[in-house]
């Protein structure tokens, strides 16, 4: 087997990684959104009806963290692994 790498040779991951990678951005900022900012706009908090606890919102936020820092965690593997290859 050759070691060498071929031009172009895995470029269907690099997509792969972009778009990880901007899902991972945009749900660590509604996590930090949710655990920060008070007054959401209404579209975010629809599902829920007591407005005057914050913990749904705590639980949300922090659901939200560890789905996009998982998402960027896999887009650095697949990049990573990329260029291993």
């Amino acid at each position: 087997m050759s070691s060498a790498t071929v031009p172009g040779g895995a470029s269907g991951r690099r997509p792969l990684a972009i778009v990880l990678a901007v899902v991972g951005i945009l749900a660590v900022i509604i996590g930090v959104m949710f655990m920060v900012v008070t007054g959401l706009p209404h579209f975010m908090v629809a599902g829920s009806h007591v407005h005057s606890s914050s913990g749904h919102h705590l639980a949300r936020g922090a659901t939200a963290l560890v789905v996009g820092v998982l998402l960027l965690g896999g887009a650095w593997w697949v990049n990573k692994s990329k260029a291993a290859s």
